[in-house]
């Protein structure tokens, strides 16, 4: 389970893109453990461990894993920029969306999967609290447990008492019915991803196994039923195969992932926020070697086999397979857009007035304005990223009146 929501933006300065320094001796030790553990059961395993379970450990792995392990990941310190943190507007137009959901439901709970710095969980529970539509629970299902105290040490400092009582934390979804919203903030981009090639019209599986020297590298093995299925039922959506040598991701597990985050959820919606394509623009012939990738220090990595434990590893989310796993849990589709779309539909230029209206300075309305340009500009986030819905017996698509894409998936 993906252990933060957060959006990966490389920086766009042309300087930032010149090489990358190593990691420092701590951090070298840091992952030199880690390729340890990870050598240890490629070993066990008989030679080579799926791609998907090599992410999930150098994500992963307890107390090693990049999202477990306590370094800085969020902001201009860290390895990539979010949405929330550039801001409160993005927090309070997704609560524009989801109020009317609140209101319907009465007494329903909101369950972030993930949650970052806290800082949208904080900028969205004070707006709802502005719109009196504030959730009875407001749950965070977060893994990491230095990311949960950061999350505490925030919302506790910024939230009223009466709000901050509200929150709690999650080490696994509701077992027991419930009413509510589920939140997901890029958080698919990170689930583990299969990654599979063609060779002879036949489907194989990226492995890592280790070289002579004892190095990580990647080797193809027989796919298995499940990866040999999910390709093909793709090949038959796509209406033609892949071609010789094609190789990109998918996410066999993603309906099961969806179902068990989920829970037993009764009535209420859906959101996720992520960067990624419809099926058909996911997988076209061109982009023959997917969309995987790292990044560290805002940068873009090539080799995701580097430093293990010190970069984020992802790949962009087919939101079609979305479409069909959310329908597939029982939930009605209720619309996809980009981001720029989504958040201009519920609210975006009434929040920048209000902020501006109520800002110190020009330099404060220049920083507003330069955050709503980062959100929505298509070549920065807005168009890179997209927002897909699902409801049951509750009403969403108010959320999606501008920029349907829908006829995209």
């Amino acid at each position: 389970m993906h252990a933060c929501s957060r959006i990966l933006f490389p920086c766009c300065d042309e300087n930032a893109m010149t090489a990358l320094p190593p990691p420092d001796a701590d951090a070298q030790a840091h992952s030199a453990e880690l390729s340890t553990a990870i050598r240890h059961e490629i070993r066990a395993a008989g030679g080579s461990i799926p791609f998907s379970r090599f992410m999930e450990l150098c994500l992963y792995a307890p107390g090693l894993g990049y999202y477990s392990a306590g370094a800085t990941k969020f902001g201009g310190a860290g390895d990539f920029v979010t949405a929330p943190e550039l801001g409160h507007l993005f927090a309070e137009c997704v609560g524009e969306a989801v109020a009317p959901v609140l209101d319907e439901l009465k007494d329903g709970w909101i369950l972030e999967i993930g949650g970052g710095t806290g800082a949208f969980a904080a900028d969205l529970l004070l707006h709802l609290q502005a719109l009196n539509r504030l959730p009875a629970r407001y749950c965070l299902l977060e893994p990491s447990a230095q990311l949960r105290e950061r999350q505490r040490e925030h919302l506790q400092n910024v939230l009223p008492a009466d709000v901050f009582a509200r929150v709690e934390w999650l080490d696994r979804p509701f077992e027991q019915p419930w009413r509510g919203i589920v939140f997901a903030n890029e958080v698919l981009d990170a689930l583990p991803t299969t990654r599979f090639a063609i060779a002879e019209d036949e489907v194989w599986e990226d492995h890592v196994a280790l070289d002579a020297n004892d190095a990580f590298v990647v080797i193809g093995r027989p796919a298995d039923a499940l990866v040999t299925a999910s390709v093909r039922h793709v090949e038959r959506a796509l209406e033609q195969p892949f071609a010789e040598d094609y190789r990109s991701e998918l996410l066999p597990q993603l309906p099961y992932w969806v179902q068990a985050v989920i829970g037993p959820l009764e009535r209420g919606a859906l959101l996720f926020i992520d960067y990624g394509y419809a099926r058909g623009e996911y997988y076209q012939p061109q982009r023959s070697e997917g969309t995987l990738r790292a990044f560290r220090r805002h940068h873009v990595v090539d080799d995701v086999l580097a430093w293990p434990g010190l970069q984020d590893i992802t790949a962009s989310v087919d939101f079609t397979a979305l479409a069909e796993a959310g329908t597939g849990a029982g939930f009605d589709f209720t619309g996809y857009c980009s981001q720029a779309s989504f958040l201009l539909g519920n609210g975006l230029d009434r929040r920048l007035a209000a902020a501006e209206a109520q800002s110190a300075d020009e330099v404060a309305r220049l920083r507003l304005r330069q955050q709503v340009k980062r959100l929505t500009l298509p070549e920065e986030m807005g168009e890179r990223f997209q927002v897909m819905g699902f409801a049951r017996d509750v009403e969403l698509g108010h959320a999606f009146l501008l920029g349907d894409l829908s006829h995209r998936l």
